[in-house]
């Protein structure tokens, strides 16, 4: 319905709209990788039109990171170093139109998180900028989910439950069917794992 509006009326809100259906398909819908990677990379090309129709839509520049970075995901290295520079532009523009936003926040941590330091990459700066975004909004269990991740791989345990469990405890999630899809059982399989190792004290939760 929504490939037959934008051909209709190819707007930049239409676009949008298209570009973020497609990446919910690839992250919920498509059941191979092949078909999520032709979701990704319709969204990637939903977005691009809406971002030459309307090059300050911020949504529209998300959305071509978000569906850039699953394609990267499933691609070999050398493509996800293609993209890499894709990413990365967007992710300074989202900012630059607006510096205050909570996704645009949560992407350019996650960039610095996971990046090697020649190549960017600064765990700090990442904590910084899940920080802020956690304080624009509280409730974003994705990017508190990040946030875990990142003291995980600094091997700060306490800091990671923490997070994992306000994640587990949201009770007004920001985005409440990605939090109940994903977030949750994540946080919950994290924790567990992190409780089974003896890394932080309690009985261990039941298995997800």
């Amino acid at each position: 319905m929504l490939e037959a509006e934008a051909a209709a009326d190819p707007s930049a809100d239409t676009l949008v709209e298209l570009s973020r259906a497609w990446f919910l398909t690839g992250d919920f819908r498509a059941r191979s990788e092949p078909d999520r990677l032709a979701a990704y990379e319709q969204g990637g090309r939903a977005a691009r039109r809406a971002i030459a129709a309307a090059p300050r839509n911020e949504r529209a520049h998300l959305l071509l990171a978000f569906n850039s970075g699953r394609s990267a995901q499933i691609t070999g290295v050398m493509r996800a170093l293609g993209m890499l520079g894709t990413i990365r532009e967007e992710s300074v523009t989202v900012l630059r139109l607006n510096p205050s936003s909570v996704d645009g926040l949560i992407l350019a941590a996650g960039m610095a998180a996971e990046l090697p330091a020649f190549m960017g990459g600064d765990r700090a700066k990442a904590e910084t900028l899940f920080t802020r975004a956690l304080d624009l909004d509280p409730h974003q269990t994705g990017g508190r989910l990040e946030l875990a991740r990142l003291y995980l791989g600094l091997r700060r345990w306490t800091d990671a439950a923490r997070e994992l469990q306000a994640v587990m405890d949201e009770t007004t999630p920001t985005d409440r069917p990605r939090w109940a899809m994903s977030d949750l059982p994540r946080a919950r399989a994290m924790l567990f794992e992190l409780r089974e190792r003896g890394r932080v004290p309690g009985i261990a939760p039941q298995s997800p």
